[in-house]
């Protein structure tokens, strides 16, 4: 019984299962527990339930159901029968299951001093090649350098050869897109993914969403809404069917269409400017407000200020990529210098000539008050008159002090 099943269950998948009968007394009813050799070998079916569960397969006959099945990317095949409400239903439930898994963190025996404080995030789904080349350019390291040669930004310096990947912000391009792979960058610190247009066959990347994974189709709507989902609708927009069919991690639309309340990131300021707000590992915004009379919607970054954005820019549904990567540690000083950072030095530490506070014996910055290498006031900072730098695209700003971190 067990070959057949797997060997259902591999038609079915595109991949074979681990043995799925761990012992004779399967349960096969919830409600009677009745352990397998209980009943007639006559009612032993091998009929496979029509529910295409990614991770789990449930059987016709018998009630059982085989937790090791190993998904695959070929999701197009696994819910082939399944109407199109049910197949975004159960591939938004499969990319909500992806982003609730727990990562784990690589940690090696401390062998050298540098190992024992090392952790890093374990991703098996990314991709292990080199990215399109098409899709590349170099990237010609400056130092913080600017055209005369003196140093504008500081602590920048050396580091690994990187490439830079040509990453797609404004999403115009209309019509479905697969995503090919999952690759990792090294100028950035979510991950990005590789899509393949339907119809053109257009490479293209994209910051990548939390549960996004190889196959998995994405869609901009930025241009509007297609003439299939018109169809669908019945020439006219209804807002159900619209959201049903819009709503799903990955896709890029306009604010105007998107709920109130709901999680985005790669946020656009202006109607056809590029994504500038939440790209970063783990960042989200939440539309907190639209004011369709001022064309204007609202919207919460995570550091909770909340800003003005055309009601008419576009947003992408879900969290950005790698969550984890605050739980990563470098373990050692070279690891930093391999990403290009040189190090921060305390101005005490410095000389008289290099900083204000240096020099002397010891470390004592005398009876002065601290500052910048340029003498710009720590605690104060740099003043100016009030209503001077107002910006007026911000609606509330971030909580500030110990009783707002309370609250």
């Amino acid at each position: 019984m067990g070959l057949a099943l797997s060997r259902d269950i591999k038609n079915l998948y595109g991949s074979p299962v681990r043995p799925f009968l761990p012992s004779p007394t399967l349960v096969l009813n919830r409600m009677f527990n009745l352990p397998l050799r209980s009943l007639p070998r006559a009612s032993w079916g091998t009929k496979v339930l029509q529910t295409h569960l990614f991770g789990s397969v449930s059987f016709f006959s018998t009630g059982a159901r085989a937790l090791a099945t190993e998904p695959t990317p070929r999701i197009t095949q696994a819910v082939g029968d399944l109407t199109d409400l049910e197949k975004q239903h159960e591939i938004l439930a499969r990319q909500t299951k992806l982003s609730k898994e727990t990562v784990q963190l690589k940690k090696l025996k401390p062998t050298s001093p540098g190992l024992r404080w090392w952790r890093k995030p374990m991703y098996p789904y990314l991709w292990k090649g080199k990215p399109v080349r098409a899709l590349t350019k170099t990237r010609v390291s400056r130092s913080g350098r600017n055209h005369t040669g003196r140093i504008v930004v500081r602590h920048r310096g050396g580091g690994h050869q990187r490439r830079i990947r040509f990453i797609d912000y404004h999403r115009k391009e209309p019509g479905r897109q697969t995503v090919v792979r999952i690759e990792y960058d090294p100028n950035r610190t979510a991950h990005i993914a590789l899509l393949k247009h339907n119809d053109t066959g257009n490479l293209s990347y994209i910051i990548a969403c939390q549960g996004l994974r190889e196959g998995d189709i994405v869609e901009s709507f930025r241009s509007g809404i297609p003439e299939y989902l018109m169809e669908e609708m019945g020439g006219r927009i209804d807002p159900a069917i619209l959201n049903a069919k819009t709503a799903q991690k990955g896709n890029c639309l306009p604010i105007s269409m998107i709920a109130v309340g709901a999680i985005v990131h790669n946020v656009s300021e202006t109607v056809h400017g590029p994504a500038k707000y939440c790209r970063a590992a783990g960042a989200n915004a939440r539309i907190v407000n639209k004011i369709p009379e001022k064309r204007k919607a609202v919207v919460r970054l995570q550091s909770g200020e909340e800003r003005y954005v055309s009601i008419d820019a576009c947003a992408t549904l879900g969290v950005t990529s790698n969550p984890d990567h605050q739980h990563e540690s470098l373990g050692k000083a070279g690891r930093s210098r391999h990403r290009g950072i040189r190090p921060t030095v305390r101005g005490v530490a410095q000389n008289k000539c290099d900083h204000p506070m240096g020099g002397g014996r010891g470390k004592s910055k005398s009876n002065k008050l601290s500052m910048s290498p340029w003498g710009v006031l720590a605690k104060g900072g740099f003043k100016t008159r009030r209503g001077k730098n107002i910006n007026k695209q911000k609606v509330r700003d971030r909580p500030r002090g110990k009783i707002s971190q309370r609250n």
